[in-house]
């Protein structure tokens, strides 16, 4: 099969012909129809904290058609179409059994999206509704790992709710806000590339006043924000959260961030601020993301900005190194 491969850190990623997946006995091979390309999977090829390396093939943000099935698998047959949990798990412990498979002692995360074919297992396969396509099946990750920060957020209804970041996870967390009935939801970043689509996703303000990133908010907010949530990951944003929220409200860190960070715990202690980190999702959020495209939900396709072939990948990839219209972009192996 064809695959695009990591040929190691800091450089480009190649296709290449690699061996076809064989289903071991419990193993899935899907044949992958779409897989987003995630901000993380940059991260991957650039830093070592990742584990990531020359061979490795990247993607776990896909859905696509069971091909192959090995001995004693149940519950799937072929064609059937899937989302793939990309949260590898024993599938029968406690915290499997209770959805939160990201405690199992066996984790791991997914890969293997950006080629033709993927091997996983049938606990992690969620089959899609009529009503959902392939390209839904690829952005139900995102919408649950920002519906999971919502949810530890303990949000109320007519909450002022400010997002840093305006990349696919801070839009999708704007979704989820406005639809559990945030007040005001005010999304805030360098740039205004995601302006429209944010206000399109339930935002009601988009904030871009890098010199006053605190007056801008309140401004936007119409005072200091009860819900921060942090979808960057870049040292620095956490002091500056901590000055944009209420006190005793509430910051939750969603954004991927490998470097050291410092903030004055003095201010935070002072505020009586809730830092909450979120990690992942339980498979329950993740149907439930899935559930809400069922239903019609319209605002989170309007993450898809691009579909590209595999052959387009290596290049399209670098170029997401660099902030601009893109948001989600989907690869298409098959084409």
């Amino acid at each position: 099969m064809r695959a695009a491969v990591m040929q190691g850190l800091h450089k480009p990623l190649a296709v290449e012909t690699i061996p076809d997946p064989t289903p071991g006995e419990g193993d899935v091979v899907v044949k992958v129809g779409r897989c987003g390309i995630c901000g993380s999977d940059l991260h991957m090829t650039e830093d070592p904290a990742y584990g990531q390396g020359a061979g490795s093939v990247l993607g776990h943000e896909f859905a696509g058609e069971v091909v192959a099935l090995g001995k004693g698998v149940d519950g799937l047959r072929t064609g059937d179409l899937v989302s793939v949990i990309p949260l590898q798990s024993c599938g029968q412990c406690q915290s499997c059994r209770t959805g939160e498979v990201q405690w199992c002692e066996r984790f791991g995360l997914q890969g293997g999206g950006y080629a033709e074919f993927a091997l996983t297992k049938p606990n992690q396969c969620v089959r899609l509704p009529k009503s959902a396509s392939l390209a839904d099946g690829a952005i139900v990750e995102p919408l649950a790992v920002a519906l999971h920060g919502v949810a530890l957020s303990r949000m109320k209804i007519g909450d002022k709710v400010l997002i840093l970041g305006a990349g696919p996870i801070g839009l999708a967390v704007a979704f989820w806000a406005r639809r559990f009935g945030a007040g005001r939801v005010v999304v805030q970043d360098l740039a205004e590339w995601q302006y429209d689509r944010a206000l399109q996703m339930g935002a009601h303000d988009f904030v871009v006043e890098p010199a006053d990133p605190v007056g801008s908010s309140e401004r936007a907010l119409g005072g200091s924000a009860d819900v921060v949530f942090e979808c960057v990951g870049v040292p620095g944003l956490i002091a500056q959260a901590v000055d944009q929220v209420r006190n005793d409200g509430t910051i939750v860190l969603l954004g991927l961030c490998t470097r050291p960070d410092t903030f004055n715990s003095f201010a935070m202690l002072s505020k009586q601020v809730k830092l909450v980190t979120s990690a992942f999702f339980t498979r329950q959020e993740y149907e439930a993301a899935l559930d809400a495209l069922d239903r019609g939900a319209v605002e989170p396709r309007m993450l898809v900005t691009d579909t590209i072939s595999l052959d387009a990948t290596p290049d399209v990839f670098e170029s997401l190194r660099k902030r601009t219209h893109q948001c989600k972009v989907l690869i298409s192996p098959g084409e």
